[in-house]
């Protein structure tokens, strides 16, 4: 099984799910809190690079749900400043492997191919089933 570093928001429920199936697949995790993390330039486009631009953030982020922010009118660089700037933004989880390879969010057919992952849990783990499309925190 994967060791696998693990940037959620502490306190998200999707997150948990997340972990849950994970570790239920046998996988050890290291929780890292995506918020409090020293992103640089050059960390987080170890992890985004390989997506574009507007699928780097996190679609439940209140000011993307609110239409004050549309991710698909960004180019690469205003992306990268804003989710730098307010890493809410980010889509979570980021996941890293201890080869270094990386995963953004939580497709379950991707994880699955990723570390494997064969016992996931009916029902999307990639979005906030929450009803108010918000955490346990009053951020998403």
């Amino acid at each position: 099984m994967a060791r696998i570093t693990f940037f959620e928001k502490p306190g998200c429920g999707g997150n948990a799910r997340q972990r849950a199936a994970l570790e239920a697949a046998g996988h050890t995790l290291e929780r890292r809190n995506l918020l409090a993390e020293p992103w640089t330039r050059e960390t987080l486009l170890a992890f985004l690079a390989p997506l574009p631009p507007a699928a780097w953030f996190n679609r439940s982020a209140p000011r993307i749900k609110s239409g004050e922010l549309d991710p698909d009118a960004l180019d690469a660089d205003a992306a990268l400043a804003l989710l730098l700037a307010e890493p809410l933004l980010i889509r979570r989880p980021l996941l890293r492997r201890e080869d270094g390879v990386t995963l953004v969010g939580f497709d379950t057919a991707e994880v699955h191919a990723f570390v494997g992952l064969p016992d996931a849990p009916p029902g999307r783990l990639d979005v906030c089933v929450s009803p108010s499309g918000h955490c346990a925190s009053p951020e998403s």
